[in-house]
């Protein structure tokens, strides 16, 4: 990827589903819009693997350009969406599919759990929140996370930690308790930190992450 003259330019992948979603694409929209903008970058435009679900339905309502990809999910084809959208930065906002090809420097994931301890194949949306009450319920943890890190092409939910803002799990918490308290985090969080990376405040360099010019700021809890 390469950065483009005027405002940064950011594709987000978000698949929802046949009936809904997205929320957390909406959220990066508006909050990019407010006066002054939490995200001051341009949202370019939006990718889902479901041709008329619930982020079709978002985009379309917020004015977004919205592409349907129904894969194959290969190297060629996120670069070439990339480039199509002449995109700086991609973020990942509850996309399921896994990720190749790209700049894993300017390419961020969200997640609703620990990571690594809870993240993988599989470990997406409702499973995540099932797998860390059944390991709070053996005794193993006490708090869930929401989870940022820069994309690499090694796993799943893989790659350099940016931010990890815990969760406390209450006594009487279900995983769908714990999804909503770990959703309205996530909502909360994801633009700011997405604005400090495309920014350059917060950067990977050698496979390390960087926080530039915030001494004593904790971001990794």
């Amino acid at each position: 990827m390469e950065f483009n003259v005027g405002r940064i330019r950011v594709l987000v992948f978000a698949s929802g589903d046949e009936k809904g979603g997205g929320s957390g694409f909406q959220e990066l929209v508006e909050f990019s819009r407010t006066d002054p903008p939490v995200l001051d970058a341009q949202i370019a435009g939006v990718v889902s693997n479901h041709p008329r679900g619930g982020v079709r339905m978002r985009a379309e309502a917020l004015d977004i350009p919205f592409e349907y990809w129904p894969g194959p999910f290969a190297s060629e084809g996120y670069r070439m969406l990339v480039q199509k959208f002449r995109a700086d930065f991609v973020m990942c906002s509850g996309w399921l599919k896994f990720i190749r090809g790209l700049d894993p420097a300017k390419t961020v994931n969200i997640h609703p759990g620990p990571l690594p301890q809870f993240g993988g194949a599989g470990m997406y949306g409702h499973h995540v929140h099932e797998a860390v009450m059944a390991a709070y319920h053996r005794g193993e943890i006490t708090q869930s996370a929401v989870t940022m890190h820069f994309v690499d092409e090694t796993a799943y939910d893989h790659g350099p930690i940016i931010f990890r803002m815990p969760v406390l799990i209450r006594p009487d918490d279900n995983a769908e308790t714990l999804a909503k308290r770990v959703n309205e985090k996530e909502r909360a969080w994801q633009s700011h930190i997405l604005n400090l990376a495309v920014h350059g405040l917060i950067y990977l360099s050698h496979g390390q992450v960087i926080y530039k010019n915030m001494p004593g700021q904790r971001l990794f809890y």
